[in-house]
């Protein structure tokens, strides 16, 4: 589980103690997929700083539910934070020189994971195993980060727009993977892609000018806003 409280970041480059984002909150349940929308600047990327422990909270809180019910605060124990959570970044963070099977070997061995057989057919990496990571395509570098992610066994997902750059067949291979994937985790997305939204989301959240305009399932935003699509529905808020 995620559970954001009343949060709210300044930045030390924000002019006149200007909020990046304020008085946040919401939670992402266990066995569900939330999608975190918003235009570019709208306060995702904080959000996501944030639960990921690459940042503090200046206001309220972040909690992280681990598997045995502990609640944990991302601003005073990120590094425990950063153990129970997979953070898939939009732009993959990847070693370019290194084959896609010697680098997996490696990120198990740091995770302390021996058998790497199961997250490689996960992921339908089997054909770029000796392959260098830079000659990938992007699908196929996504689902290497998303690999990597996968094989500390994380409690909690986080995808930065995992659909960016990806091919229509690769957008329907990534979204059966994260299906998969949100039955025993909580799941959060960060997406421009609507379509995929509802595709996908059991719930969404609609940032803009770093507050939280929305949230609920698609059909109880489409209600709220007296729309007919969640498209609509975007636009009006």
């Amino acid at each position: 589980m995620i559970e954001l409280k009343d949060f709210g970041k300044i930045y030390p480059s924000q002019k006149d103690g200007e909020m990046a984002v304020s008085n946040v909150s919401f939670t992402c349940s266990y066995g569900k997929v939330t999608g975190l929308v918003g235009e570019n600047g709208s306060g995702k990327s904080t959000i996501i700083k944030a639960i990921t422990g690459q940042h503090y909270a200046t206001e309220g809180s972040v909690i992280i539910k681990s598997r045995d019910g502990e609640e944990i605060d991302a601003s005073e124990n990120p590094d425990k934070v950063k153990a129970l959570t997979g953070y898939v970044p939009e732009i993959p963070v990847l070693p370019l020189d290194m084959k896609v099977f010697r680098f997996l070997k490696y990120a198990a061995a740091l995770s302390g994971k021996e058998e790497i057989g199961e997250i490689i057919k996960k992921c339908g990496l089997e054909k770029v195993l000796d392959k260098k990571i830079k000659t990938l395509s992007k699908g196929f570098r996504q689902r290497v980060s998303f690999a990597q992610a996968l094989l500390k066994d994380p409690y909690v997902l986080v995808l930065d727009e995992p659909f960016s750059g990806l091919d229509p067949v690769q957008i329907i291979q990534m979204r059966e993977l994260i299906q998969e994937e949100a039955k025993n985790k909580t799941v959060l997305i960060s997406t421009h892609n609507l379509s995929e939204v509802h595709n996908l989301c059991d719930n969404v959240l609609v940032m803009k000018n770093g507050n939280l305009v929305a949230k609920g399932t698609e059909e109880e935003i489409i209600k709220q806003t007296d729309s007919h699509s969640l498209e609509e529905a975007f636009l009006k808020l």
